[in-house]
């Protein structure tokens, strides 16, 4: 069991991770500390003040709520929060908070909406898991996430490719294929 509160030397850093949309709906979150965020009705009551106190608050990106420290940063349509107890350092939230930020934009493209959001949500999801493992911290650096959780040069389909991506991969393939029928 995550000890969050009471032992002032764990590493279990953040409480969750939520991304919610323009209107308070949750697009994706991930608690890691069971006895405060025990239900989907407590996360989704907790989700709905803590969108209240944040969405007509734009001058600050800080707020305890409930006990429970939240940094967020919003943009077009989509709100991002990472959440720490009130011992937790907020340089150590706000260091997570901009590398998830950072490598969903990397991902997207620069494009952070929620329907690329949506569309990516495997990798997203990959990137959360990489940032965090049941609420201790493992990268903070955005880069590092983004090569972790990059497809392979196999997986990304043809659409995603330039021809010359294409010609490459094929002239591989097919040399690496004489290569094997010159050894038989």
């Amino acid at each position: 069991m995550a000890d969050f509160d009471t032992n002032p030397t764990s590493l279990y850093s953040i409480k969750g991770i939520v991304i919610l949309d323009q209107d308070g709906n949750r697009v994706l979150a991930k608690y890691y500390d069971r006895t405060t965020f025990g239900t989907v009705k407590e996360q989704k009551a907790f989700e709905k003040s803590l969108f209240s106190k944040t969405s007509r608050n734009t001058s600050a990106d800080i707020l305890l709520l409930d006990g429970v420290t939240c940094l967020y940063r919003s943009n077009v349509d989509l709100y991002f929060y990472v959440l720490g107890s009130t011992r937790e350092n907020e340089l150590f939230l706000d260091a997570t908070l901009t590398c998830l930020y950072d490598a969903v934009s990397v991902v997207l493209r620069k494009n952070v909406e929620k329907k690329a959001l949506i569309d990516s949500m495997d990798t997203i999801m990959l990137i959360i898991d990489e940032i965090c493992d049941e609420g201790i911290i493992m990268e903070t650096d955005a880069q590092a996430v983004v090569q972790r959780t990059a497809l392979k040069s196999d997986e990304v389909s043809f659409s995603d490719q330039s021809v010359s991506q294409i010609g490459f991969s094929f002239m591989k393939s097919a040399n690496e294929q004489f290569k094997w029928s010159l050894l038989k």
